[in-house]
């Protein structure tokens, strides 16, 4: 009996050694995730157009706001009689602009977030490929790592292969 447990006592052992062995042999790498976004050129395009959309938001906008100060000047100077007549006409335009700046702001906010989770899927993607190509077990983002040394960077070779792969 005591055999037998010393027997599977060394099994246990030579396995658990074995494991370890297997274990030293993984690749780890990681990336720095903030600058996968920067540096991807469909990052850089993507913002150039939010940009733009922003910009022609911003001059409807204020083109907006100028009728309203416009027509409050006019307003200001009406009899109350006519004041009365005109005061429906001034909360519509109000409502107005703050239902345009709503759904503006939503717009704007939705397809930067669907654009964000394409990037983001885009980089899982290259780093899935480099990692399988180049035989990696474990690839991290930088940010949750308390230490890491340099040598275990992939964030460059990862950067290639997307801007490779990118079609403007």
């Amino acid at each position: 009996m005591k055999r037998v447990a010393v027997v599977f006592a060394g099994l246990f052992f030579c396995s658990m050694l074995l494991t370890g062995v297997a274990h030293a042999a993984d690749k780890f790498a990681y990336v720095d995730l903030s600058r996968l976004f920067a540096e991807y050129s469909k990052t850089k395009d993507f913002d150039k157009v939010l940009g733009d959309k922003e910009e022609v938001y911003t001059k409807e906008r204020d083109k907006k706001v100028n009728e309203i100060k416009s027509f409050q000047d006019k307003f200001n100077l009406l009899s109350e009689k006519e004041k009365t007549a005109k005061k429906t006409e001034l909360e519509n335009k109000v409502k107005g602009l703050q239902e345009y700046d709503r759904q503006k702001q939503t717009d704007l906010r939705k397809e930067q977030d669907d654009k964000m989770k394409e990037i983001l899927k885009d980089i899982e993607e290259a780093v899935k490929k480099y990692a399988e190509k180049d035989g990696y077990t474990m690839v991290f983002n930088d940010r949750v790592l308390v230490y890491q040394t340099k040598n275990y960077d992939i964030t460059d070779k990862v950067v290639e292969i997307l801007n490779s792969g990118y079609k403007k």
